[in-house]
């Protein structure tokens, strides 16, 4: 095997792996979605910023299918052997890199808010909750 043909092949299965993670986002997100309200109705009173919970969803099911599609044009210009897909992919793969930048900076503003709702509602709810309430006892199963 020549060494062109290694990183071919090396290039086809780390994007199959990129497919991967974006078709179990997208499933991730779809189970959040269907089942946003559960999260809500516990949320809700420990926070008037419950319902950017659901959005997390959307974005799960956006971001999942942005990758799929990376890792279908990364794959198939691997194997075609096209110059112009692989341009494509690495303009795709710059701009995800600058939003993931992004998308740091935003998830560091807001840490403070996170350790909040855990400190406000995850501890006392895991505590008193548990076991006794349905709702509160699946979320903490499925977690």
């Amino acid at each position: 095997m020549s060494c062109f043909t290694f990183v071919k092949v090396m290039m086809v299965l780390f994007n199959l792996l990129i497919l991967l993670g974006g078709l179990t986002l997208v499933a991730m997100g779809i189970w959040v979605s269907v089942d946003g309200g559960s999260f809500l109705r516990i949320l809700g009173p420990f926070s008037s910023h419950a319902a950017q919970f659901v959005h997390v969803g959307f974005f799960c099911i956006a971001v999942g299918a942005v990758l799929v599609l990376m890792g279908l044009l990364g794959a198939c210009s691997a194997h075609c052997h096209s110059k112009c897909l692989l341009l494509l992919f690495f303009c795709v793969v710059l701009i995800i890199f600058i939003a993931e930048v992004a998308a740091a900076v935003v998830a560091l503003a807001y840490s403070s808010f996170a350790e909040g709702i855990l400190r406000a509602w995850a501890t006392p709810a895991l505590k008193n909750d548990f076991g006794s309430d349905p709702i509160v006892t699946k979320i903490w199963n499925t977690t």
